[in-house]
């Protein structure tokens, strides 16, 4: 398996929160390689492999197809775009930004910047998201024609390879988490599968959760893993807050998470020698693993993250390394599921 065109054609596709087809269709045709029992319920996709004969455990491998944006708000009379987030978005980054508008076709726009000459001092002040307008070019009347309110807008990135093994893009959270689930496949198609074993790409994570918490009651699972993303260490912020990229998955400890399972996950690593840090969390995880936890009877639940720089902002970069380890540590992880 391609790992770094793989992430490279998911992350370059759009699927803002609460409008993920584009991306979602892409990934259920990655996902239909490994498995022909694929469906797209609710906006989730959901593909089934293994025993699912009513009596072996039943696990499913979560990561969320949604990424960060904006929607349309309002459009005022000189032509500008009110917008507001969807999903966290870290606005510091957003003046000047390049971004696409997603109306009845996609236009170019750029995010208003006012020059510090004429900022009257102001220029080191974060402007709320409300404050801002994107300039598409085009007066109001002409506008309209194209853009309706409740548009989506994504940046204008394209994926591409840094040094060394990084690769930099936008939405990789949580693209990268679904290349390792399908690398985690790629590793198991030659292989029998003794567990009732469930690929969930939901949406609407970055909005509450909201697509695991409905496919939770569906699928009803024993063991849940959540494979989505963790802070990745970068110049500036603290270390023992963050993992390092090419240092492995990060195993994810908390009250809300079943640490008999992410211990097992520890030993498994440790066993095969495939690299891995810990992620402590002294609350909830704001992962998916959440909603399995406490849907339905519940499920024992344990997050799975790549680490990954520069969270919820237009460029966000990952190690190919860490997206391979942590398939490499599924797939060991299946086999033993029985």
């Amino acid at each position: 398996m391609d790992i770094a065109n793989a992430i490279k054609l998911l992350s370059d596709e759009t699927g803002v929160s609460g409008e993920e087809s584009k991306a979602a269709k892409l990934a259920a045709s990655m996902l239909k390689e490994y498995t022909n029992d694929v469906c797209i319920k609710n906006g989730n996709v959901i593909g089934k492999l293994g025993k699912h004969d009513g009596n072996s455990v039943k696990l499913v491998l979560d990561a969320h197809i949604d990424q960060v944006g904006l929607i349309v708000t309002y459009v005022d009379e000189n032509g500008f775009i009110k917008a507001s987030n969807c999903g966290g978005i870290d606005r510091r980054l957003l003046p000047a930004q390049q971004v696409v508008i997603h109306g009845k076709k996609d236009i170019y726009g750029i995010v208003i910047s006012i020059p510090p000459h004429l900022s009257g001092g102001k220029e080191k002040e974060v402007p709320e998201i409300s404050e801002l307008c994107i300039d598409a070019g085009m007066g109001r009347e002409e506008l309209l024609e194209i853009v309706q309110l409740g548009d989506k807008i994504t940046f204008d990135v394209k994926c591409g390879e840094l040094l060394g093994r990084r690769i930099a893009g936008r939405a990789l959270d949580d693209r990268a988490g679904i290349v390792a689930i399908l690398y985690a496949l790629d590793l198991l198609k030659n292989e029998e599968i003794n567990c009732a074993l469930t690929v969930l790409f939901s949406v609407q994570e970055e909005i509450g959760e909201r697509g695991a918490k409905i496919a939770a009651y569906d699928i009803n699972a024993d063991i849940a893993i959540a494979v989505d993303v963790g802070f990745g260490y970068a110049e500036g912020e603290k270390e023992e807050k963050c993992g390092k990229l090419g240092n492995g998955g990060m195993i994810g400890i908390s009250p809300s998470l079943d640490k008999k399972l992410a211990l097992e996950l520890i030993d498994i690593a440790k066993e095969m020698n495939i690299p891995f840090q810990h992620e402590i969390m002294p609350g909830l995880t704001s992962t998916n693993a959440d909603q399995f936890s406490v849907s339905g009877s519940g499920a024992r639940a344990v997050t799975l993250s790549v680490p990954l720089r520069y969270m919820h902002t237009p460029v966000e970069v990952v190690d190919l390394s860490d997206v391979e380890n942590v398939g490499k540590l599924l797939a060991e992880y299946i086999r033993r599921t029985k």
